[in-house]
């Protein structure tokens, strides 16, 4: 590796990409959208061409004519279209340096669940995008790193890195996973179920951007006392025309449910899994919860009140991946061994 090569962690999310830059924390922290508009080239032929990545590409979401797309390359943590992924990877990388004439070495985060093709993927992507090396590294191992877990210890330890796309879970020690699982039911899949509940019992129609902002002002993980409500504007199904409703937590509650059983039945699943000297020490140590989804309120006494399990939110949940990648960059050669998977 160049003395001079600069280094890069990133955390390629379903919903959102961070880039860490060591000495500099996270320099970039903007959605995995990409505008894509049809153009017509020789002979009459449509071709694809990219008009906005990160931040103006969301802001085009649900707003676009028809001959311009707003969408994200990446679906469930993994890459669905690998030209735009590429180009999208080659845009932040080259933001994230600014004027430097040497190639990164780029650490980027993989779902625990991850299979060698995606992996690969993965690696070619940034490579094309301009990597000088690229190593991928499992999530739950990043989160539980940037979570300031010791995870070299001789010790269970628990994390549950809960995204956009993917709820990722592990059960660490001696730096290796133990026991693991990726389950592709994370906050898109909350965004949607509130969407059918407002289309089912409003009958209004919402976006996914309204969703989100629904789940994030009032949402949380279990019924509340004191409800929050937020007036939402969304199309009548009947008339077309717009209309404004009062939605209340407990209803967002109740439109997640499905979700967050799903989410928690994989906290389960490695918990059965899991070894009975190292489910001792989980007992003694809780459960990690880190990833933005982990932030819905109530989420770690839901986590609770499933398994039996006293769950902690990390501090700066949002960050633990990305955070994580900065730490294994500047310990390169320690966790070279136990964490790299380098195509």
């Amino acid at each position: 590796m160049s003395f001079f090569s600069p280094k890069l962690g990133i955390d390629l999310g379903t919903t959102n990409v961070l880039v860490f830059v060591p000495k500099k924390g996270v320099v970039i922290n903007e959605p995995s959208v990409v505008a894509v508009g049809k153009e017509r080239g020789k002979f009459g032929k449509s071709k694809n061409k990219i008009l906005a990545i990160g931040i103006e590409a969301k802001k085009m979401i649900g707003r676009t004519p028809d001959d311009i797309i707003a969408y994200r390359p990446m679906k469930d943590g993994v890459i669905a279209d690998y030209r735009v992924t590429e180009a999208m990877l080659r845009y932040f990388i080259r933001k994230a340096l600014g004027w430097n004439p040497f190639k990164p070495t780029v650490l980027v985060s993989v779902p625990a669940g991850v299979t060698s093709t995606e992996k690969r993927a993965v690696i070619e992507a940034a490579m094309k995008a301009g990597a000088k090396n690229a190593y991928v590294v499992k999530e739950p191992i990043l989160a539980a790193i940037g979570a300031g877990i010791p995870i070299h210890e001789p010790m269970g330890r628990m994390v549950a890195d809960i995204g956009g796309g993917t709820i990722d879970v592990a059960v660490i020690s001696l730096g290796g996973i133990v026991a693991s699982t990726s389950v592709k039911c994370a906050g898109n899949r909350l965004d949607r179920a509130i969407v059918d509940h407002v289309k089912k019992h409003y009958n209004l129609a919402i976006g996914d951007k309204t969703a989100e902002e629904i789940k994030i002002q009032v949402g949380a993980a279990v019924p509340m006392q004191e409800e929050l409500t937020l007036p939402v504007k969304g199309s009548d199904l009947v008339s077309g025309l717009p209309r404004t409703v009062d939605i209340s937590t407990n209803d967002i509650v109740q439109a997640m449910s499905r979700e967050l059983r799903e989410m928690t039945q994989a906290i389960r699943k490695v918990l059965q899994e899991t070894p009975p000297e190292l489910a001792a020490d989980i007992i003694d140590n809780g459960i990690i919860l880190t990833g933005g989804s982990s932030q819905l309120r109530q989420m770690p006494e839901l986590v609770y009140r499933r398994t039996g399990v006293i769950a902690k939110l990390a501090s700066d949940p949002y960050y633990c991946v990305a955070r994580g990648t900065g730490i294994a960059l500047k310990h390169l050669h320690t966790y070279q061994k136990s964490l790299f998977a380098k195509q």
